[in-house]
Order: structure tokens, then sequence, then C-alpha cells
């Protein structure tokens, strides 16, 4: 790249100085900016790193008008704090900026049918390109599917079947990994603290616990029924300490079992010493806490770059069933070998 190259005036840097910088045509440059996928890899990358150089901006009305394309995506989200929503919310809106869409944000503070209804014709209004949808739960997941809005409608993290439109982690793989984490370390008596019956999460998790325990020859223990909150993870982990009949519990989310946590240290038992734990999500804290907790990753950053992916593709007309992202599970102190007493 001849980095000697400089703007044509001391106007704006344009269309033609972004070409001229990367060696290319002001067609490669438009198909570049357009998010054309006919571009080789090494020159999109030289044509970016010349819009960088230069502090060029596209015109996003001229570009409209030549495309009839707004460079609008709608995202549907929640106002919740929980961090699993949100960070899935924070990733799509990084992944569409750094592909160059404008976004426009619903958040909704009580995620119902009415309310995503009226969200979508929203959206609609302002001539958006494609919809990204956050369906943590079933009623949003039944909108969605049932909607006609007239342009692409991308689900994110809430079809566990990974089919159709749709982006997100593995949940049931994600359980499984935790569950056999637990049941390798010699532990039979492993309770699941779930999450709201109503988030296809949290059911993904549950069947993920339940087949683990039944592969290993074990009859999974009916789910103790949490609200993602530390909360009710104590409430619940008091309970389970009453009882004495568990050696290891998964727990559906890591705020619930940081409740859990601070339950177990309350009635003077050790973790892992009297019973192993393990959460997912992978907070920030969790590492921090102590004991550091073993958990089940999840990378919110693939699900963003996934689903604007899946948005240019769906716009292209190139749009195919993408499989679902594999969690990972991250052990550390929380959990330990069963030790027969």
């Amino acid at each position: 790249m001849n980095s000697r190259v400089t703007p044509t005036s001391t106007a704006k840097p344009v269309m033609a100085d972004v070409a001229r910088l990367a060696g290319v045509s002001h067609q490669t440059v438009s198909r570049v900016i357009n998010g054309s996928p006919s571009i080789r890899p090494a020159t999109k990358a030289r044509v970016q790193q010349a819009i960088e150089e230069l502090g060029y901006r596209p015109n996003t009305a001229a570009r409209a008008l030549v495309t009839r394309r707004s460079g609008i995506i709608g995202i549907i989200g929640t106002s919740s704090a929980l961090f699993g929503p949100s960070s899935v919310q924070r990733s799509v809106q990084e992944a569409a900026r750094a592909a160059g869409y404008f976004t426009s944000m619903v958040p909704l503070p009580d995620v119902t049918p009415d309310a995503l209804r009226d969200a979508l014709e929203h959206l609609t209004r302002q001539s958006v390109e494609a919809i990204v949808m956050i369906a943590a739960q079933e009623d949003a997941l039944a909108v969605a599917h049932a909607a006609e809005t007239g342009v692409p409608m991308i689900v994110v993290e809430g079809d566990l079947s990974g089919s159709g439109l749709s982006v997100g982690v593995d949940q049931i793989a994600g359980a499984r990994q935790a569950t056999t984490h637990l049941i390798d370390l010699g532990h039979h008596a492993i309770d699941h603290i779930a999450g709201p019956t109503t988030w296809t999460e949290a059911k993904g998790r549950q069947a993920g616990y339940e087949e683990a325990m039944r592969a290993a020859g074990l009859s999974p223990r009916d789910p103790w029924q949490g609200d993602w909150t530390p909360a009710r993870g104590y409430d619940i982990g008091r309970e389970i300490v009453r009882r004495g009949t568990t050696t290891a519990v998964f727990v559906a989310n890591d705020q619930m079992a940081i409740g859990f946590l601070h339950a177990v240290a309350e009635a003077g038992l050790s973790v892992p010493r009297d019973i192993s734990v393990v959460g997912f999500d992978d907070i920030p804290e969790a590492r921090y806490l102590i004991p550091a907790l073993t958990t089940v990753r999840q990378d919110f950053h693939a699900v963003g770059r996934q689903a604007i992916e899946l948005v240019a593709a769906a716009l292209d007309g190139s749009a195919t069933d993408i499989p679902l992202i594999a969690p990972e599970l991250i052990v550390r102190d929380s959990t330990a070998r069963r030790e027969e007493r």
C-alpha cells in the first residue's frame, strides 16, 4: 500500500482517495462498503485499512439512494441486567457497527407477545433491512416464528435446534459438559438448580443435565426451580444443605451459583470438600470468587459476529443454517473428586 497517497483536496476524503490508496477501483471500494461477499479477504483488508488511514466516512444517504438499502438493522432486546442477555445484546450491536451497519435498538422491560409485536411494527416503520431478535423466552420465540415483517429476522439465543435464521450457543452441550465433569469426579448425588421454565436456555441446560445423568446410568433428580438471581440460589442452597443428600450441584447460571456458595459457607461447610459446584456463563467475577467457580463459558462475541454474518447472508440471499456455537467448560477450584467417607 502506498502510504504517501493523500486525498485529492483539503476537503473530506472521497471514495476515489480510498481507491488510490488501496490500489483498487472505486467499484471495489463500493462493494467493500456495501458488504459484498465476492471480495477477497486480502483486498477487503486493504480497503478497510485505507478507509481507516484516511478517516473516510461513506455518505450513507447517498449509499441508500444507490443501493435502495437503509443500512439499518433493528435489534429487539431486553432492558434486563442479566449477564447473558445483556452480553448478547452488546455483542450484536458491536458486530453490527464493525460491519458498517447502523442499529436501531428496542429494549423491552417486559418480554410479552404484545410488546414484541409493537417492537416489530416500530422497527418496520423505520425501513430496517433486517431484525435481530434476542429471544430467550418461549413467548418471544413464538412471536418471531409467526411474524411477517417483510425483512429477514434473525433469532439469537432462543432456538435450541440451531436451524433456520438463528444463532446461539449450544446450551444442551454445555450442560452435558458440566454434569459429566461432576460425574467423572465420582459424584452420583448431583442436583440441578434450573432457570425459569419459560426460558429456552433454561430448558436446554436442564435437558443436558438429564442426558448426562442417564448416559452415566444415573437417575436425574427433580430440578430446583430458580429465577437466575443470587437470592434464589441462596434460598435453594440452604435447603439442599439442610437435606444433606447432595454431593454436587450444577447451577444453571453463575449468579445463582454465587448465592448457593454463600449458603454453603454460612452452614459451615466447604466447597468443594463437602459439595462441588458448577455454574454457567463464566461471568467476569467467577474466577475471583472463593473458591474460584468452575463454569461453562459462552462466547458471546462469536454470537454477535454470527448474527451479523447471517444478516448479511440473508440480505444477499445466501443464508444457510448455522450450527450452534460450542461452549467451553472452565475448570477452577469449586469442583473436586468425591471422597468416600
